[in-house]
């Protein structure tokens, strides 16, 4: 079981939202649950690649009937809206909703949050999408962010540079990168009151031990985040 698995209970609707392999961490984590037993759906309130759900069992319907057919298929379900040859649809919070609420899935994962392959996000005005009945949001960073700047390593930059109050040439420290993800209109914009929340640290080499150690010490002493979690490279 992976550590992220551990903090997952017996019935959750989970959220991924940031940047730094959410969809890899969707997908893995759907695998994991479905593994234990789990009737796992997976979708999404933004986009995907079409490539991403190639070869994976999908709904292309949130009728109860349907999704409940599908459940009792091996394996997770994704439940998708529409898409084409590069990217498909998943549906509004209230229908993720609906199927935490109405279905018999014991896990509902849902990637809310986009950031165009970029380790650390900073959201715009219309992000993320989380569904309210979320239980538990994963806010997911990159490691490799950091020594990178705000440019580089952020989706949008700007965004990012007005939350820490630098200029979007600043480096990312380990320091930067928890203001960014502490921030109620960054890291913690639109999670729910009621939802448990973890970061989620990927791509952690040997190398980056030290720097990942300095922003768990960081994130510790944060009174919303339940847990910090690193996910080494090549779970990516």
């Amino acid at each position: 079981m992976t550590e992220l698995g551990e903090v997952i209970g017996d019935r959750e609707l989970v959220a991924l939202t940031g940047g730094g392999g959410k969809t890899t961490l969707l997908f893995s984590l759907a695998a994991e649950l479905a593994g234990r037993g789990g009737r796992v759906i997976g979708t999404t309130t933004t986009k995907l690649g079409a490539d991403q759900v190639s070869g994976h069992r999908v709904c292309w319907s949130a009728d109860p009937a349907e999704v409940e057919a599908g459940l009792d298929g091996d394996g997770p379900l994704f439940v998708l809206q529409a898409g084409d040859d590069r990217k498909v649809t998943g549906y509004e919070p209230e229908v993720v909703d609906e199927l935490y609420a109405d279905s018999s899935a014991t896990h509902v994962l849902v990637e809310a949050d986009g950031a165009r392959s970029r380790p650390l996000k900073a959201p715009a005005a219309h992000e993320p999408v989380i569904p309210g009945a979320a239980t538990l949001v994963v806010v997911v960073m990159g490691i490799d962010a950091l020594g990178r700047t705000l440019f580089e390593a952020a989706h949008r930059p700007p965004e990012a540079a007005a939350l820490t109050g630098l200029t979007e040439w600043a480096r990312i420290t380990p320091a930067v990168a928890a203001q960014v993800l502490t921030h109620p209109d960054g890291g913690l914009k639109g999670v729910p009151a009621a939802s448990r929340v973890v970061v989620a640290l990927t791509k952690v080499a040997p190398a980056a031990g030290d720097a990942a150690e300095e922003l768990e010490g960081l994130l510790a002493g944060h009174g919303r985040i339940e847990r910090v979690i690193r996910i080494p490279r090549m779970a990516n």
